[in-house]
């Protein structure tokens, strides 16, 4: 049985300010080949179809381009929703399209019924788990409460692993969006710590053949059997250098499954350059980069004018611009700095302590919370 993993693919998401649908639609294309010329018998899309939870009517046709033509290859396509997804909007006509190979599954309380493949081997089962708000799904998937992320996850796969237990000998998949602890991340993933403890242990996944992750936008290995495949495109320079793309999976009768990475098209390489802006003008050195993506810290005593402006005049695709002074602290880089490991309550608490004088009330973080948690799920169920 050969798969292709894929996931995060963000579709309508720009990159500071730059529109990439038609980078995502290159990389649709390149799916479509690969699926085409590996004869691929199922694709696997774990999450984060869309960037937002209403995409954009450009972002709907795009997808509903790439979903058409790989059906069209023959492969069956299996999907769930991740945490930038509607579920309701994703899973809209869901059991219409499961009739021509396509698999929308974006309700929890179906984790346990399968996608069934076969091969000449006999039959793969795909179980398919969508994105777990835990207090969206707690109750439908009769988790205990408290226990975030990890009991709600727990919950549907005990499903799963219900559903195996009738059909000894036979080959299985998960797809599933969540944080897995020893996961790498990036900075352009949204954070998925309200309403709960945000990671999960990797022990869940034991016993599967293989498990098709999704969430994190690097491409990695937890175990040989556990895998991230990364977004496709680069959303943030902190991806700089990866090698974005997708797992081709071959599960054999028995025995280890085989993955073998397959990159992706990069539309524009990312770099990042620090110097005064007459440095940056006029080096030789920069000559390979200036058809890049570029990131700027300028190092001028004082703030130069219209510095992007005459960036770009040499770096058409300069998109972003810090200033930091040499022997001094930049105000904004120090503030960015502080609040890069705090969660959002925090950050409210924060900026109650600073406008008023006195710190946050234990009430007060307890309604911060509230409200953050309740905003999300506002989000997923809208």
């Amino acid at each position: 049985m050969r798969l292709i993993h894929t996931s995060d693919w963000h579709l309508g998401r720009s990159f500071h300010g730059v529109d990439l649908l038609n980078a995502q639609v290159a990389f649709l294309d390149h799916l479509v080949g690969v699926v085409r010329s590996e004869r691929v018998d199922a694709v696997l899309v774990s999450g984060d179809v869309y960037d937002r939870a209403l995409p954009s009517a450009d972002s709907v046709a795009v997808c509903d381009d790439g979903l058409s033509r790989l059906a069209g290859t023959g492969a069956q396509l299996i999907v769930i929703s991740g945490n930038h997804d509607s579920a309701t909007r994703l899973g809209w006509g869901s059991r219409l399209l499961s009739r021509s190979g396509v698999h929308i599954r974006c309700d929890p309380s179906l984790a346990g019924s399968p996608v069934s493949l076969t091969d000449p081997h006999g039959e793969v089962a795909v179980y398919a788990v969508p994105y777990l708000e835990p207090h969206a799904v707690r109750e439908v998937l009769q988790a205990p409460e408290p226990g975030g992320h990890a009991a709600v996850l727990r919950a549907a796969l005990a499903r799963v692993r219900a559903d195996m237990s009738t059909h000894a000998g036979v080959r299985s998949v998960v797809l599933a969006h969540t944080f897995v602890v020893g996961g790498q991340g990036c900075a352009s993933e949204r954070d998925i710590g309200v309403g709960g403890v945000a990671s999960v242990p990797i022990s869940l996944f034991d016993g599967f053949d293989y498990t098709a992750l999704g969430h994190l936008h690097r491409q990695q290995s937890l175990s040989p059997a556990v895998r991230y495949s990364g977004s496709p495109l680069a959303f943030s320079f902190s991806e700089a250098g990866q090698v974005k793309g997708s797992w081709l999976i071959e599960i054999p009768r028995e025995g280890p499954i085989q993955a073998q990475a397959v990159a992706a098209p990069v539309p524009r390489p990312l770099s990042s350059l620090r110097g005064t802006l007459d440095e940056l003008l006029t080096s030789a050195a920069h000559c390979d980069v200036e058809s890049h993506f570029l990131a700027f810290t300028l190092t001028d005593a004082a703030r130069p004018i219209d510095a992007m402006a005459r960036l770009r005049t040499r770096f058409p695709h300069a998109v972003c611009l810090d200033f930091a002074p040499e022997g001094r602290v930049s105000v904004d880089d120090s503030y960015a700095v502080a609040l890069r490991a705090k969660t959002d309550t925090e950050i409210a608490a924060a900026f109650v302590a600073h406008t008023r004088g006195t710190p946050a009330t234990h009430d007060e973080v307890g309604l911060f919370a509230d409200g953050f948690a309740a905003a999300r799920l506002a989000e997923v169920t809208s």
